[in-house]
């Protein structure tokens, strides 16, 4: 036994050397900039029933029909998708859902695991996203698909399972989004709280959380807490209902407001168009570089009070060289 551990170790692996000068650049293509880049490993993590798999199902409908959530995500076309759960059922739970969101269910396809379950390693991935043209894989969770015997809490296993995944991605071109559930400890660093080896999210190029709003009882929020390819994204939301799914983006929370369950200090949306409005009151037309000054000492970003402007239907227009915001039509905060 002691011999074969020896010869083992005295194998030698070919040495193979790359010239970067031989390596061709290319630039990264993104499904939803600068949230899920194409070719590459993402991942959607929160607490259960948070409305991660929420998410991805309306992502995956609007996707289907070759729109967007938003203006960074480019869909010119509808796109095929593998969606692979282990937690609802098809027939009862996930088509209905689908539905609901009208997705194209032509072109949201399962692999059938009634002979096999499935796993992140299994050659049948890399055969369905080949024959299907899927542009986007789900797995819903990732520890449902280990397969037997792998542990995802041990940093050596994760690390191949994971970079396995990374490589079918890169080589296929294809979006894989990994759903996790977060652990219980509480006060941790986020990175930790997903569940299993920090490796998964040590090899995932994007990591998004989904969490509650505290005191909105049907109000998630989705925050980018890892990218490796572009600077971070803007915090989004999004409303639960009886009407289904409603998308919000911009929306103005912290990391440390959604897992600490703290109510966000002040929206700062709303803080822009009642500033708007306060203005409105008083002028028809205001400078707009007075309005920036004005919002930047009231701690709003300027992306946010674009958002305002646009939400208000406020136009802008040119006098003399300069811009200015027509105030005239924006109706007072009381009757609204």
């Amino acid at each position: 036994m002691e011999q074969k551990m020896e010869q083992k170790l005295e194998q030698k692996v070919e040495l193979k050397m790359i010239k970067l000068s031989e390596v061709q650049s290319q630039e990264i293509e993104w499904l939803w900039y600068p949230f899920i880049p194409y070719g590459k490993l993402t991942i959607i993590q929160g607490d259960p029933g948070d409305g991660k798999t929420t998410l991805v199902l309306n992502l995956a409908a609007k996707l289907s029909k070759g729109e967007g959530m938003d203006e960074n995500m480019s869909v010119p076309v509808p796109i095929n998708i593998i969606y692979q759960t282990a937690e609802d059922g098809l027939a009862d739970t996930v088509k209905p859902r689908l539905e609901s969101a009208g997705a194209d269910c032509e072109r949201i396809m399962v692999i059938d695991e009634s002979d096999k379950s499935l796993s992140m390693i299994d050659e049948r991935l890399e055969e369905a996203i080949v024959k299907t043209g899927a542009r986007v894989l789900i797995l819903d969770p990732i520890q449902a698909y280990l397969g037997g015997g792998m542990d995802m809490n041990r940093a050596n296993e994760a690390r191949d399972m994971t970079k396995k995944l990374g490589a079918l991605a890169e080589k296929t071109k294809c979006a894989i989004i990994l759903i996790g559930h977060m652990n219980k400890a509480s006060g941790n660093k986020v990175a930790y709280r997903g569940m299993g080896s920090i490796d998964f999210f040590a090899v995932a190029r994007s990591v998004l959380l989904v969490g509650r709003v505290e005191g909105e009882t049907n109000l998630r929020a989705v925050i980018q807490i890892k990218n490796n390819l572009a600077a971070f994204g803007h915090a989004k939301a999004f409303q639960l209902s009886e009407d289904g799914f409603d998308w919000m983006g911009d929306y103005e929370i912290t990391v440390e407001e959604v897992l600490g369950g703290i109510a966000p200090k002040v929206n700062k949306l709303e803080q822009a168009k009642q500033m708007l409005r306060e203005m409105a009151e008083t002028q028809n037309t205001v400078l707009s570089n007075d309005i920036f000054e004005e919002a930047k000492e009231l701690g709003i970003s300027k992306r946010t009070l674009e958002n305002a402007k646009k939400e208000l239907n406020i136009r802008a227009k040119k006098i003399n060289n300069s811009w200015y915001w027509e105030l005239d039509h924006v109706k007072p905060i009381l009757t609204e």
